[in-house]
């Protein structure tokens, strides 16, 4: 991690409107608090909600917890970002494995070395929820959009202790 560059970072989840957002702002806020020179993106596998707010529910429930969402918008993760990017995480095994698919044509369409990013599982490093998929709230009921918050604050402070590490190598 360079001190000058921002380490850069994606979640991604399937619509980019309820868990990748929440993980977005969550990892950000982490990020800064730790005064880490780390940006934080969202997107979606899917184009189901292009330029969309994130989900009302998602933004009622990160509210409550002092996390803001509302100026976020909705995209698709591009082959771009496989190159802007220096690591790409996803939100469950499902988006795992479309990244990884998409990371294929990305290597199809530009140069290995010019591909930076990294891809892994949000919860990758989580101590409290190891390798766990983070469970899509949509069609469920209020305690799915704690349990999305909840993990994501877990998974995050696992990373920013990860960025800490790599900082200092």
């Amino acid at each position: 991690m360079s001190s000058q560059t921002p380490y850069k970072v994606l979640c991604v989840c399937l619509g980019n409107i309820c868990r990748s957002p929440t993980a977005e702002v969550i990892l950000q806020h982490y990020c800064d608090d730790h005064q880490l020179n780390v940006e934080v993106d969202s997107a979606g596998t899917s184009n189901y909600h292009p330029n969309a707010v994130p989900d009302q529910r998602s933004q009622k429930h990160a509210k409550k917890r002092g996390y803001d969402l509302s100026a976020l918008r909705a995209r698709q993760i591009q082959l771009q970002d496989f190159i802007d990017f220096d690591l790409i995480l996803a939100m469950d095994m499902e988006n795992l494995s479309d990244i990884k698919l998409l990371e294929q044509t990305a290597l199809q369409q530009f140069s290995s070395n010019q591909i930076r990013a990294k891809v892994a599982l949000m919860s990758e490093h989580d101590q409290d929820y190891p390798k766990q998929a983070l469970p899509d709230p949509y069609y469920g009921g209020e305690d799915g959009f704690e349990r999305v918050i909840n993990q994501c604050e877990s998974s995050s402070l696992a990373w920013v202790h990860i960025f800490k590490q790599q900082s200092k190598a």
